[in-house]
């Protein structure tokens, strides 16, 4: 009751339309939660994922919830996540992530998820990961551990924006390291990030963690782009 009073004075509003939000929903309204492009992954082995990552980097299983689209729904939460001090984002979306997974590979064991991660010195400047938060919610619903001091970036990384595909690769060459490798022996990883462009962060950081000894690799992300650039 006394958080219907403090609503009732001081709403809160849907991050994309900007309406009130009602008892019940969190930073998004349900319209625009519906209404935000699904990709079908979920339901497809050989996806846009997997597609992408094809004859690069061995994974069991790869997905995103979203079709990234510029000036879309995705693109507007993704900016608010990252940039608008929104990292709740990313749990509400890591829930939904492991609600489409235990429905598709209820079977899969999956032993410990990794976020992609940030340079230092941005973790400093942002605060957060964007990444550590969609691994949380996606943790939560599957109930298995993450973790974000298994893989770290050892070089600042420079915007990909403009870059050419050959150019991203090459911007992130050697950028990652795994740490605690003991306990990375033998386990099958789920790597997360939030946008999957060319695919070559993933693929930097997977086959750091192949590298390490894990028996298995899985990624996921919340978006991808329909063109990888």
């Amino acid at each position: 009751m006394l958080q219907d009073f403090i609503n009732l004075f001081f709403p809160h509003y849907c991050l994309t339309c900007q309406e009130i939000l009602v008892k019940g929903e969190t930073l998004i309204c349900t319209v625009c939660f519906l209404d935000l492009p699904p990709t079908t992954c979920h339901q497809e082995p050989e996806n846009i994922v997997a597609q992408r990552l094809a004859g690069r980097l061995p994974i069991s299983h790869a997905m995103a919830l979203y079709k990234f689209r510029k000036s879309g729904k995705v693109q507007c939460l993704l900016h608010h996540l990252k940039y608008g001090n929104k990292p709740l984002i990313g749990k509400v979306l890591g829930r939904r992530f492991g609600a489409l997974f235990k429905e598709a590979h209820g079977g899969a064991t999956l032993d410990l998820i990794i976020p992609v991660p940030l340079h230092s010195s941005k973790l400093r400047k942002r605060g957060y990961n964007q990444s550590d938060f969609f691994a949380q919610g996606i943790a939560e619903v599957l109930h298995i551990p993450w973790s974000n001091q298994h893989l770290k970036r050892a070089t600042k990384a420079v915007t990909q924006t403009k870059m050419s595909k050959l150019e991203r690769f090459k911007s992130v060459e050697n950028a990652f390291v795994a740490t605690n490798i003991s306990s990375l022996h033998n386990k099958h990883i789920l790597l997360v990030d939030d946008v999957m462009t060319t695919g070559a962060t993933l693929e930097a950081c997977g086959l750091v963690l192949l590298a390490a000894g894990i028996k298995e690799l899985s990624v996921a992300t919340i978006a991808v782009t329909t063109s990888s650039y």
